[in-house]
């Protein structure tokens, strides 16, 4: 279970509040409509111009328990004057020591919209109810919902992949990382890295060939989640991994499976922090990306967002913090981080202040 400091506790509250007061306002107007109809004739022209006015109040009540349901639109925001940022430790996006390429970005956000930063720790079982108060479970590229939950935070930012299953439910900004899933195994097991290709299904179906009785790796909700990519037809024994996602890598070295999949920004995390121990074999998906997941209700933030991505795009910032963060990506996608560069900078020329 899950539970608020009192300052966390305090906003939440704050947010709950704003969007009552709205509510209580509609509510007063309802039961002042009701009254006047009580006696009068239902079919003259004033008591219909009432009852119209009552399915427009009720309306907008329904709309404010839609955005309540969320408690973090843009003017929410702006009046608590905290932005709420929900993120999981996961590699160099949330290192888990208050930094990483998405707290930095989600901290000058928030200086941006000119409100207080705060971090919000939650887990990828939870991330998702935490935003938009529905607990859901994936279903390959579909969702069930099996309830609701307390809402504890506006934008999820922590190297979050593009899903189908979670478009379903959630809203992403503009792609801010490329990512792919790869599958990882022992330096010294007998898998084969593939030879690329140039034809990325080939370059799949290569590395699939040889998983026919392989034990490997794969955590459920997650981008890793062995359902989407089709492995077990493969004729791989899939085991789903129940600790932290960091923890991949460092369990496939000691020998607990043959393989795991691993997205593009942990795997490089992996080749750096155990060099000679690890090695790539080959992806098993197609190009991915990650981008900040905002709730339905909340078009606004994620326009702002948007507009602030763009600028720091411009200016420079955002490709200091790539670098800053994950310098060896530039190497594997370097088409991405072309468009990504204006004409007064590049990877090699970008620093933070």
């Amino acid at each position: 279970m899950m539970f608020l400091n009192r300052k966390s506790a305090a906003i939440a509250l704050q947010h709950t509040l704003l969007l009552q007061s709205a509510r209580t306002t509609c509510f007063v107007n309802i039961q002042s409509r009701l009254k006047f109809l009580d006696g009068n004739d239902l079919a003259s022209p004033r008591v219909l111009k009432t009852v119209w006015l009552l399915v427009l109040l009720i309306t907008a009540i329904f709309g404010l328990q839609a955005e309540s349901c969320a408690g973090n639109e843009l003017s929410v925001i702006q009046q608590t004057g905290v932005l709420r940022h929900l993120g999981v430790p996961y590699a160099n996006f949330v290192t888990g020591s208050g930094d990483g390429l998405d707290v930095e970005l989600m901290q000058r956000f928030a200086a941006y919209l000119g409100v207080k930063y705060q971090y919000v720790q939650t887990s990828w079982s939870q991330v998702i109810g935490d935003l938009c108060g529905k607990r859901v479970k994936a279903k390959g590229g579909e969702i069930d919902m099996i309830g609701n939950q307390q809402v504890r935070g506006d934008l999820i930012a922590n190297g979050l992949t593009i899903l189908p299953w979670r478009q379903k439910i959630i809203d992403y900004s503009t792609p801010i990382f490329p990512t792919q899933i790869w599958l990882l195994a022992r330096a010294d097991a007998d898998l084969k890295p593939i030879m690329p290709s140039g034809d990325t299904f080939k370059d799949i179906q290569a590395v699939k060939a040889q998983l026919n009785g392989r034990r490997i790796f794969g955590k459920p909700d997650t981008c890793l989640d062995p359902s989407l990519y089709g492995i077990e037809q493969a004729g791989a024994q899939v085991a789903l991994f129940s600790r932290n996602l960091n923890e991949l890598a460092p369990a496939v070295i000691n020998r607990q499976a043959d393989a795991t999949l691993l997205d593009v920004p942990d795997a490089l995390i992996a080749l750096k922090k155990w060099p000679g121990q690890v090695k790539v074999i080959g992806p098993l998906s197609p190009m991915q990306y990650m981008g900040v997941g905002f709730p339905q209700s909340s078009p606004r933030l994620k326009v702002a967002f948007n507009d602030f991505l763009e600028q720091c795009k411009k200016d420079g910032t955002y490709l200091a913090l790539v670098k800053k963060y994950y310098p060896a990506v530039f190497g594997y996608y370097p088409d991405f981080f072309k468009a990504e560069t204006s004409e007064n900078y590049t990877a090699e020329q970008v620093e933070l202040d």
